[in-house]
């Protein structure tokens, strides 16, 4: 008999939902929690349940049976129980979500040298990604081993929901959403549009703004033919970054995504290096925040990733349109793009997930990313101190007025920029802490694909998107505990030094099992099975 609910039993770990600038901290709870699954979604808890005893009582009281119990009433409700056992020091977190990753960039992980952004896009990503390229209706084979693997990964670390970019090719594209849709993850899937001549290379690039919509159509018909409702894959419109659009593509992106019914998703890169910046400023006269508004692409649906080199206008521009960031530490540390201000930013009332931004960034796994957030914010207080040392420098041996934003950019505006930043520094605490850095994997990262409401925790009526983590059980001297990656566990931390443990020393091998609206889609799917 198909049972009604999933029972999972076990130690819960979230961060309850707050504001962006709102302090963070860990709900750790022991009991019982189940899922319909018809529906996927949590249906109800009960936080009394600590042993054996307390389970099978439960159960009577509800009148449950377990479903594999073979002399089981038909005409009761059947369960799973599916456990995180206490001795393994197992527990259920939410699932992770990725909110800026590019696919086919995934076999160029680690791969990227000495290189910066601009250089690192000619050297390493074009080609791979122009590799992508088939025939007319079909990809090739690189892009089905490709996308069968980065899916495939990104699960096995606990990925429940990506923000995909594929490539400019159609076929391969649409494979990419199939196999999303098929594995069971969750995703947004854009197709990369770029179209400007001088930026792009012959050899990869839209022939014109008009080849960029309608290409761009044709898998947003695909995904919506094979998810008609997005209950796992939605399309999301994807110029690149504003340096290889023409003015007329952006127009046009804009109002196909603003035009549509329902209103599609936007992504897109932002203010990432310092030199982009510059190029940005100089092909059109204003900030690059104002760009994106000015193309109607800032809107509640955006997702800008990095955000490293903005303005205090550009986020209150930011803030007002809705518009979101992810936050991609690993990959701005490994391309020297330079240290996002998050606390800046989610201080600015902005929503903030992470983003691993495969391959710039070196690993498939926002546990990593978690980690360099926490790691790359201390780093904060020395550089803006050096920030400060250099500018008071500056400001005793040079009598000459700063040099003033160009175009739209007035002299008043950039005065009130800099008079923001110095008052900000001196009340500003940039240093992130680990559950802080969790809460953007999870309810940031929600929020951030307009999914606040259904994912990033266990409060009842969210969807069962998690993950099940063990950290291996207490190791006498000398032994190792089953060899669970890093972790030692001793028998005297409490649940938070544990999560702790697990943000710094986790990895892949510490996930049992994720499941994706209530459907396992990675682990043992009887290991943990009563």
């Amino acid at each position: 008999m198909a049972p009604t609910f999933l029972l999972f039993v076990g130690t819960f770990v979230h961060l309850p939902r707050t504001s962006p600038k709102a302090s963070k901290a860990l709900e750790i709870r022991q009991g019982a929690l189940w899922v319909s699954t018809a529906d996927g979604r949590i249906k109800g808890s009960d936080w009394s349940i600590f042993n054996e005893d307390d389970l099978s009582l439960f159960l009577r009281a509800k009148g449950w049976v377990i479903s594999e119990d073979e002399f089981c009433c038909k005409s009761k409700t059947s369960v799973t129980i599916i456990r995180a056992r206490e001795e393994q020091n197992e527990f259920f977190f939410p699932g992770f979500i990725d909110t800026h990753i590019h696919a086919p960039q995934y076999p160029n992980c680690g791969i990227f040298g000495s290189s910066t952004l601009l250089n690192w896009l000619s050297t390493y990503v074009f080609p791979m990604e122009a590799s992508f390229g088939g025939s007319q209706s079909s990809a090739p084979p690189r892009a089905y081993m490709v996308y069968n693997q980065v899916v495939s990964r990104t699960l096995a670390h606990g990925t429940t929901f990506a923000s995909y970019y594929g490539t400019i090719h159609v076929p391969a594209t649409n494979l990419l959403a199939t196999v999303c849709q098929k594995r069971g993850q969750r995703a947004l899937i854009g197709r990369v549009c770029m179209d400007r001549k001088e930026k792009c290379p012959d050899y990869y690039r839209d022939c014109s703004a008009e080849e960029s919509v309608k290409l761009t159509r044709d898998v947003i018909a695909h995904i919506r033919s094979i998810d008609p409702h997005g209950i796992l894959v939605k399309a999301v419109v994807t110029p690149r970054f504003a340096l290889s659009c023409t003015e007329k593509a952006l127009t046009n992106l804009s109002r196909l995504a603003n035009d549509s019914s329902p209103n599609l998703f936007i992504q897109t890169h932002i203010a990432e290096n310092k030199q982009e910046v510059k190029d940005v400023e100089s092909m059109y006269k204003m900030k690059y925040a104002r760009v994106y508004d000015k193309f109607g692409l800032l809107t509640p649906r955006t997702i800008l990733a990095h955000g490293v080199h903005l303005s205090s206008s550009e986020h209150k521009l930011i803030h007002e349109r809705g518009a979101k960031i992810a936050h991609c530490p690993t990959s701005n540390s490994a391309l020297t793009s330079g240290i996002c201000p998050v606390r800046k930013v989610l201080d600015s009332g902005i929503t903030v997930g992470l983003g691993t931004d495969v391959s710039g960034g070196y690993s498939p796994s926002i546990l990593e990313v978690v980690r360099q957030a926490c790691l790359v914010s201390r780093l904060l207080p020395a550089e803006e101190c050096r920030d400060n040392c250099d500018r008071c420098q500056c400001e005793r041996s040079n009598d000459e007025p700063s040099e003033s934003s160009s175009g739209e950019n007035t002299p008043a505006e950039s005065s009130a920029d800099q008079c923001e930043d110095r008052r900000s520094r001196k009340c500003y605490n940039p240093v992130l802490s680990v559950e802080e850095a969790l809460y953007l994997a999870t309810r940031g990262g929600a929020a951030a694909v307009n999914m606040a409401n259904e994912l990033g925790g266990f409060d009842i009526g969210m969807s069962w998107d998690a993950q099940l983590i063990q950290l291996g059980a207490f190791s006498p001297a000398g032994k190792y505990a089953n060899g669970k990656g890093h972790i030692d566990i001793f028998g005297w931390e409490k649940w938070e030094e544990k999560i702790h443990k697990w943000v710094w020393n986790g990895d892949d091998r510490n996930v049992k099992g994720v499941w994706v609206a209530g459907k396992m889609v990675f682990g043992n799917r009887h290991a943990e099975c009563k």
